[in-house]
């Protein structure tokens, strides 16, 4: 179907409307257009702008058209197929039936009607494109092929009837789904072998593999695309599963090593601590000795004495008994010193007297 300049500008080459086939060159509806069956127009858009845009668009992403081309070509030979055999089956049901023997004996003159046909179309070809050296050469080969065509014809000849062997034995082309005559001309066979429904169909057919082929890569290199995708994925999260690893190795590390340090700072801090507390207790023993010594050598008297502070009830009754007695002994000796400096003052005084 052709688009007109409204229609195209709002159509894009990857709309549902647009034949894929025809974006890849290969609908069957252009191929075969002006042949004895011509197909008509194509039921979506054709357009050779949008042609265009999909080649340039196809050469930056993939944008595998090829599966909806294989499907349309699939269909249509699946078709021509089914055509094909029931032709078969109509001159089986019309023509007189003859033994295997002479069946392959015609399946034979078939073949090289075929042959030559092919050789005669490739040679009409060389010459049109005026490579006459090799359409020579393809010339010779017909010649060859032709005096092998006889001697199959004889052959045929000779195993039935001259009143069945006059009657045209027909075929169906495995290509196109035409009839071919069993004594068709060379004239006639370059006609149907060199024409453009045979050429078509041979186009449609190769076409058909070329892209199941391709498919077939490019659904290959999508899986393993897809795969190497999976495996960077997957490489990905155990580096992640790594790291995220090494992160916990190393913030139990950390906390572990914290954990050390806090041990270390409590165990210094007691060390510390106990050290000070034994400076203290020593500089308290040694500033009590002091003031011991002091409190010895202030009272000589008293030197044995232990402190009144850690003296018992008893030993302070005891200390305080004996002051009084020490008191009351100093009394008695200061009483009598002084009855006998009395006395001797008198004694002084009498003897004055006497003088």
């Amino acid at each position: 179907m052709q688009m007109g300049d409204e229609t195209r500008q709002r159509v894009k080459f990857t709309d549902e409307r647009v034949c894929k086939s025809h974006l890849l060159n290969c609908c069957p509806h252009d191929i075969l257009s002006g042949t004895r069956m011509d197909l008509g127009e194509c039921a979506k858009t054709h357009d050779l702008a949008l042609r265009a845009d999909y080649e340039i668009a196809c050469k930056e992403r993939d944008l595998f058209f090829e599966l909806d081309a294989v499907d349309h070509l699939e269909s249509f030979i699946a078709d021509c197929d089914r055509r094909t055999e029931l032709a078969k089956k109509r001159l089986v049901e019309t023509q007189d039936e003859i033994s295997a023997e002479v069946a392959a004996k015609a399946e034979t003159v078939h073949e090289l009607n075929e042959e030559i046909g092919k050789l005669l179309a490739k040679a009409e070809q060389l010459g049109a494109e005026g490579n006459v050296d090799e359409a020579q050469k393809i010339l010779q080969e017909v010649e060859k092929v032709r005096s092998r065509k006889r001697d199959a014809e004889e052959e045929y000849r000779n195993s039935m009837p001259a009143s069945s062997f006059q009657q045209q034995k027909l075929r169906v082309c495995e290509v196109c789904s035409a009839y071919l005559g069993l004594h068709d001309n060379d004239r006639r066979l370059a006609d149907h072998f060199g024409g453009k429904l045979h050429l078509g169909f041979i186009q449609i057919r190769e076409k058909l593999e070329a892209l199941k082929k391709t498919v077939l890569e490019k659904q290959e290199k999508r899986n393993q695309d897809r795969l190497k995708r999976r495996e960077e994925r997957e490489k990905e999260e155990r580096m992640k599963m790594r790291t995220r690893s090494r992160s916990r190795e190393r913030s139990r590390e950390h906390r572990r090593s914290r954990s050390r340090e806090h041990r270390r700072r409590r165990s210094r801090s007691s060390s510390r601590e106990r050290r000070r507390s034994s400076n203290s207790r020593d500089q308290e023993r040694k500033r009590r000795h002091r003031s011991h010594s002091r409190s010895r050598s202030k009272g000589g008297r008293h030197s044995h004495e232990p402190s009144s502070r850690h003296k018992s009830s008893r030993d302070r009754s005891r200390e305080r008994s004996r002051k009084r007695g020490s008191s009351e002994r100093r009394q008695d000796g200061r009483d009598q010193n002084g009855r006998a400096d009395s006395r001797r003052t008198d004694d002084r005084d009498r003897n004055g007297r006497d003088r």
